[in-house]
């Protein structure tokens, strides 16, 4: 049971209808569950026969009648309660006497009343589910039965009635699944067998052994629809379907044994078979003639690692109802075949087919989306492939790929582009005239040169360069918003970046000396968060840049302190309105160094705290005062899963103020997190710092004096801990509280002006 993974005095509670189970498992203690007594019935029963605990004037001794065949078990319970709501009393009478016929009803017959009241359709999605799809997503269920005409309305029924229930997904798909009661289960199964006595002539079969028998006597099987074979380890191989006419489905996912299904030159006729499921079938060479199958809609051959093709290139295949096709971890399939004729075919997955050299033209197939292509993992893939030209997502990650052709321009509703771990070492300007593409992946790429001039068309909002070969990078576009350039260690200058990055990341670029920003009255600065970059904080990260020159630590205080200028004015416009928390609720700027620029920060100390003079207001108006701050700490060999900053401080009114005592306190803190990949500091660094937390309404304040701490959770060191502030430095921005028309209008207008920020703290 894995108890020794348990801590010591841990209780486990193991549930089962089998005794034995319990003792084999070596439990300590066994209780039996006692049905419900009269009480707990009904409140139970009435919870779903009324939607109240008792029941409704007149209805209470038909419910009283109706416990006694329940025998206090909660399901019974259930499904007769959600059999009968809304119903009137000559129904619920009615349903009595059906009871009444069995002078000894065990549960089954009481839960079979409830599935006798079902609609055709009903009945045969509920024996379905039953037989085949109990666990299985809805998503897929519903396509599966999609022959049935009202699928979805009859899986909402039978949730209704109680008789199946979804619930969400535990893995990381949040795929909602059908789930069923075990008791329900064994009925839809029992119902199937009273049907029919003889396996060949049932619609659905799902025992191995029954399977077994009916394929090896070759008896009837012109009734048979559905086959589950699922799990059979030692099924090698499936022949003498040739009078399975009316087969719909076959399921032999994780049948490791299988090989082959059919007979070399069988023409079985397929032609009513709408599913095959071989997903696992790690044996399986080949996969059966489906010329015939013009009914085929849903083709799952994923994990089958011996699978070289689908089908012969020379087949004349029909393929306009197929829908689906999932090839993903078929590491032996070199080849595709043509699907030029799938025209509704909506989902194809070759997700990690590192065999495949080449796909087929795409380009007409107009039912299919980006969101439903993966080749992500094809490391022969070296061809860009042709795809239709509405997609709007295209994932090439870790591909053989080299370029990004100049036919890219032709797939003008793209917006998301992967080319991440790919061998991409050229991009073609064309891709600039995408005016939908949003995000661009070249991580961990060979690509040396990347050069993005001004085009007022280009929205590229987000560029992933982390891990490349990226030697010389020139990007003038005013609309991007979040650059990565962790880990490049060749790239020696950045040039004239966009001054209003939102996210700038460029840890240990270790050969990094030149750093410098573009004008940033060239550019508007705007803080809502876009679709992209949903990060609350605005970062720039240089940590262990220790190449950096002097010039360019400059260059990157004074565009942190620009942005916190700007920032002040958008969080001095919202102060007290709804929308006020909408904004970016941070800065964090990080760079090696020990030293705090006397330039950008007036008030300076040799420890973490400090005390500072407020200039008065010499207008005739309210401000706000907004501060940003910097601390040097030492992080060496630490790793910044969550970094936390935070400030204490004291506000001091001038003439006793502030409800007589003079004094008003706050803290704010801010926090960094970085679970996925997060940094490992080398040496001293300094950090700029402001939050929105930091905007106060000044009361006449005239001091204040702040105490800071950094605290950083560090998983390789068993916990959280306290990080010495060596240093620390604040500088006030003082911002005129402006009235609502003026905040309209500047919110409408943008801000273009230069670093001469309103009000700026003075000698």
């Amino acid at each position: 049971m894995g108890v020794k993974h348990l801590g010591s005095g841990s209780k486990i509670i193991i549930t089962s209808r089998e005794k034995q189970v319990l003792k084999s498992g070596g439990a300590d203690t066994i209780h039996e569950v006692k049905a419900l007594n009269k009480n707990d019935s009904l409140q139970l029963f009435s919870t779903f026969a009324f939607k109240q605990l008792n029941p409704a004037v007149g209805f209470h001794d038909l419910s009283c009648k109706f416990l006694e065949y329940a025998q206090g078990n909660p399901l019974a319970l259930r499904v007769l309660g959600c059999n009968l709501y809304e119903r009137t009393i000559n129904d619920w009478e009615s349903e009595m006497e059906k009871l009444r016929e069995y002078s000894h009803p065990e549960i089954f017959v009481v839960l079979k009343s409830s599935y006798d009241r079902l609609g055709m359709v009903e009945k045969n999605i509920f024996l379905d589910i039953a037989c085949f799809f109990k666990g299985e997503p809805i998503k897929r269920i519903k396509h599966v039965l999609s022959c049935y005409r009202g699928v979805e309305d009859g899986i909402s029924k039978l949730v209704s009635k109680c008789l199946i229930n979804i619930s969400p997904s535990s893995s990381t798909h949040n795929e909602d699944l059908i789930s069923m009661h075990d008791m329900l289960e064994e009925l839809g199964k029992d119902i199937i067998r009273q049907k029919s006595k003889t396996p060949g002539k049932c619609r659905r079969l799902w025992s191995h052994e029954h399977i077994k028998r009916v394929l090896k006597y070759n008896q009837e099987l012109v009734n048979l629809r559905e086959i589950y074979v699922a799990e059979c380890n030692n099924l090698r191989k499936i022949c003498n379907l040739s009078r399975a006419i009316n087969l719909e489905s076959l399921d032999c996912t994780d049948c490791q044994s299988l090989v082959e299904l059919g007979n070399e030159g069988d023409r079985t006729d397929f032609v009513n078979l709408r599913q095959i499921d071989f997903n696992g079938c790690v044996s399986l060479r080949k996969i059966p003639n489906l010329s015939r199958a013009i009914n085929l809609e849903y083709l799952d051959c994923s994990n089958c690692k011996s699978l070289v093709e689908l089908w012969n290139g020379d087949d004349c295949m029909d393929l306009d109802n197929l829908t689906v096709i999932n090839v993903s971890n078929c590491s032996n399939l070199r080849k595709m075949p043509d699907l030029s004729r799938a025209i509704n075919l909506e989902f194809l997955d070759c997700t990690n087919c590192k065999s495949l050299v080449e796909l087929p033209c795409l380009d007409q197939l107009a039912s299919l989306s980006g969101w439903c292509l993966h080749l992500n993992g094809c490391h022969s893939l070296k061809k860009f492939p042709q795809v239709p030209r509405h997609f709007c997502s295209l994932d090439l990650s870790e591909t053989e790929i080299e370029e990004v052709p100049d036919s890219i321009k032709d797939v003008h509703k793209l917006e998301t582009l992967w080319l991440g771990k790919s061998k991409v070492k050229n991009v073609s300007i064309n891709i600039l005239k995408l005016e939908f593409l949003r995000k661009l992946d070249l991580s961990d790429c060979p690509i040396e040169e990347v050069s993005l001039p001004f085009d007022p068309l280009c929205n590229l909002q987000h560029l992933n360069m982390s891990g490349s070969a990226v030697k010389n990078v020139s990007i003038k576009l005013e609309s991007l918003r979040k650059l990565n350039l962790n880990g490049c260690p060749k790239v020696e200058v950045l040039s004239e970046l966009p001054p209003y990055l939102k996210v700038f990341s460029a840890n240990d670029c270790t050969s990094l000396e030149k750093v410098s920003f573009a004008d940033q009255n060239l550019y508007q600065f705007d803080s809502l968060v876009d679709e992209f970059c949903r990060d609350h904080n605005l970062l720039m990260r240089f940590c262990n840049c220790f190449n950096l020159n002097q010039e360019s630590t400059k260059n990157i205080e004074a565009n942190a302190m620009l942005k916190i200028g700007s920032l002040a004015k958008e969080w001095a416009a919202t102060y007290g309105r709804k929308d006020f928390r909408d904004n970016l609720r941070s800065l964090i700027c990080c760079f090696p160094g020990n030293e705090i620029s006397a330039n950008k920060f007036k008030y300076r100390s040799l420890n973490s705290s400090l005390s500072l003079k407020i200039s008065k207001n010499g207008g005739s108006g309210s401000r706000f005062l907004v501060f940003a701050i910097c601390l040097v700490a030492n992080l060496a060999h630490r790793h910044d899963v969550l970094l936390r900053y935070i400030g204490e401080y004291q506000l001091t009114a001038a003439g006793g103020g502030n409800g007589g005592d003079g004094c008003e306190n706050f803290r704010s803190e801010i926090s960094h997190f970085s679970l996925h990949e997060p940094d490992k500091y080398m040496d001293y660094h300094v950090f700029i710092l402001s939050s929105i937390d930091m905007v106060i309404e000044d009361k006449n304040y005239e001091e204040a004096s702040f105490k800071f701490y950094v605290r950083l959770l560090d998983l390789g060191r068993g916990g959280e801990e306290y990080i010495k502030v060596e240093r620390c430095g604040v500088h006030v921005f003082y911002v005129d509280k402006k009235s609502d028309s003026d905040a309209t209008e500047k919110r409408v207008a943008g801000n273009n002006r230069s670093s001469s920020h309103d009000g700026e703290e003075g000698d």
